[in-house]
């Protein structure tokens, strides 16, 4: 179970770690925070006054689609609004998730997590000095209780009910990624959309301990991102300045730090499912 602010951060991160294990058998759930209804419209092609007009609608549908490419089974929504950038009008608006009440809101995530009943769940990580959005802080502070709660029959009773799961992990964009494909841009001869500031941010590669590697499942991001019509320019070199063969040869793997675990696992994993015996009840 993977739980994202808005549309479309689904598709830039683990969208590949997704679609593998969709393949080996495996279901997964996407729990959606908000509707995207703060988002610009980044695509020139779509930025006029129907699509502005009907902005909630539309990513809905984009929403839809790219789910459709990733291969989950399902797309929850929380039900909160876009709570839009740091210090914005979108801050205030009554319904935005920056501004729901605490438990319930862990008491939302909470239900979803005992209906479906996951082992593994992916969230947005503890540090998040790189982009300091409200709605992905929130993310992370309804996720790390509603690990705890969702087991204990104390909370939440009207729930659903208790299931334990068992791991974890914080999804993240790591250095060794984009130095990778800093390497790949100038060996192509290519214009890299990583100017010095990129490697100036915060990383935090030190706590990576699980990569999976997704090179094959590779261009299911692109194809996520490009179902996103409003937030995603196809001609945008951040995201398509490489072809998807050689982003995907030069890094050929997605990162996680494993936050929380129940489970036994070593100091460096290719799996998420790892200390999860295969065939057990506790295997979904």
């Amino acid at each position: 179970m993977c739980i994202h602010a808005h549309p479309d951060d689904e598709a830039s991160k683990g969208a590949p770690t997704i679609a593998k294990y969709v393949a080996e058998g495996h279901e997964a759930s996407l729990v959606c925070a908000t509707g995207g209804e703060e988002g610009d419209i980044l695509n020139p092609a779509m930025d006029h006054d129907e699509i502005r007009r009907n902005l909630h609608e539309v990513r809905a549908a984009e929403l839809e689609a790219s789910v459709k490419a990733i291969g989950y089974h399902e797309c929850v929504m929380l039900g909160y609004r876009d709570s839009g950038m740091p210090d914005t009008d979108g801050n205030l608006h009554d319904g935005c998730f920056a501004r729901a009440e605490f438990d319930e809101a862990v008491g939302r995530f909470v239900a979803e997590i005992r209906r479906f009943r996951p082992h593994v769940i992916i969230t947005y990580a503890d540090d998040q000095q790189g982009y300091q959005h409200p709605d992905h802080l929130m993310v992370h502070d309804i996720s790390m209780p509603a690990f705890d709660r969702a087991g204990d029959p104390g909370w939440y009773p009207d729930a659903g009910d208790p299931w334990t799961p068992l791991k974890l992990y914080y999804s993240m964009w790591s250095r060794a990624r984009l130095t990778a494909w800093q390497a790949k841009y100038v060996e192509l001869g290519l214009e890299s959309p990583f100017d010095e500031r990129w490697f100036e941010r915060p990383d935090m590669d030190g706590r990576i301990s699980t990569r999976i590697d997704i090179e094959n499942y590779y261009s299911v991001r692109s194809k996520a991102l490009l179902a996103h019509k409003t937030q995603i320019d196809p001609n945008e070199k951040f995201w398509f300045g490489l072809p998807d063969g050689d982003a995907a040869s030069a890094y050929p793997y997605e990162d996680y730090i494993l936050a929380l675990s129940r489970v036994p696992s070593g100091q460096y994993e290719a799996d998420l499912f790892d200390g999860i015996a295969q065939g057990s009840q506790l295997w979904r």
